[in-house]
């Protein structure tokens, strides 16, 4: 009688747990996330690393960058535009730094052990087979392609290379030069449609459509030793950690989780339209749906249970089912916005299917 009293009791207090800590919100790590329309270039863009061209003057500026948990602003500004033609996804970034600096300059080479900007792109958002390109002040290029994200165990494709991509970098100030104060440096990039199309559904440029991407800024403290720069160690001379600065918050230190990253609308609209875009209902299903599997993934106490507790989204209460069989488990629900059912799989890959 009192294990049965004791069980009943439990599972009461983890039902008003529930209902009392913001359950029909959104928690830190299913926050909305950021999202801007790229609208198409008007002429043939010249990659510079300047943006003078007039289509980038009429393109909107993306929010500032923030602390990749979403808590802190930078120390210094971040900022991006993006604009797209049949050939190209282009971006152009603007960073805040008074001491620009770089030595990496063979391509392939881990850049993000300096200063860098880095590019996420997720064609379907299934969190599945995505790019990474990363590139530092000397214009030194990092890119790779992803089966899985890490936590799934996904090939890391580093010898995949993004044929055809154009990139530069204009420098405000001086690179590695310790004796002035700059004013940062901004990077413009071309990425071939042709290339990133690879891992899309349709293998389409998505015009009038949108994709999940993000933007990242890593940034180091440093050490000056003969007025050369390099990353800063502490006292027991271990490299002291890096600033990660994001476009849309990933409410974890982590950007390997693509289910947080931003939505961009390809808008068939040249720059200086007025286009707008509405995340759809069912993502706001699907956010709620990772923090669950990431919950039951990581073998957080009553993960399973919580997964089938009912979740009150955009004034709609939906029961998401967890199904486990021979070879791994599904989590799944019905949306009562498109009548879809939305699925993760064990292995973390997101489906929406017709009934």
């Amino acid at each position: 009688m009192k294990t049965t009293f004791s069980i009943k009791i439990k599972t009461w207090l983890l039902a008003l747990l529930l209902l009392c800590t913001g359950f029909t919100t959104l928690s830190s790590q299913e926050q909305v996330p950021r999202n801007y329309i790229a609208f198409k270039a008007s002429e043939t863009l010249d990659i510079d690393g300047k943006a003078d061209d007039a289509s980038w003057q009429k393109a909107p500026w993306s929010q500032d960058y923030i602390d990749i948990e979403g808590k802190l602003i930078p120390d210094y500004r971040t900022r991006m535009k993006m604009l797209w033609d049949n050939e190209y996804l282009y971006v152009f970034a603007e960073m805040e730094e008074p001491h620009v600096w770089a030595t990496l300059k063979q391509r392939d080479t881990v850049i993000f052990y300096n200063n860098d900007f880095e590019i996420f792109i997720d064609p379907d958002g299934d969190t599945h087979n995505y790019y990474e390109y990363e590139m530092n002040a000397h214009n030194t290029l990092w890119d790779l392609f992803l089966t899985k994200p890490y936590r799934n165990h996904g090939k890391v494709v580093d010898s995949w290379d993004i044929q055809g991509v154009k990139s530069a970098v204009s420098i405000d100030g001086t690179l590695n030069d310790s004796s002035d104060t700059d004013k940062g440096w901004t990077v413009e990039i071309a990425i071939p449609w042709k290339v990133i199309t690879e891992a899309s559904s349709n293998g389409q440029v998505p015009e009038n459509d949108f994709w999940r991407i993000n933007f990242s800024r890593v940034n180091w403290k440093f050490d000056l030793t003969d007025g050369r720069y390099s990353r800063k160690k502490d006292d027991n001379g271990k490299f002291m950690p890096e600033y990660n600065w994001v476009w849309s918050p990933q409410g974890v230190i982590n950007m390997h989780e693509p289910e947080h990253w931003g939505y961009v609308y390809f808008s068939s609209e040249e720059a200086g339209g007025k286009a707008n875009f509405t995340i759809p209902k069912d993502d706001y299903i699907k956010w709620h749906l990772y923090s669950l599997y990431r919950g039951v993934l990581q073998g957080k106490k009553d993960a399973e249970k919580l997964v089938e507790m009912p979740k009150t989204i955009l004034d709609k209460t939906i029961k998401p089912n967890l199904d486990k069989h021979r070879f791994g488990y599904n989590i799944w629900v019905k949306s009562p916005f498109t009548g879809k059912i939305l699925t993760i799989k064990e292995d973390g890959e997101f489906r929406s299917v017709d009934k």
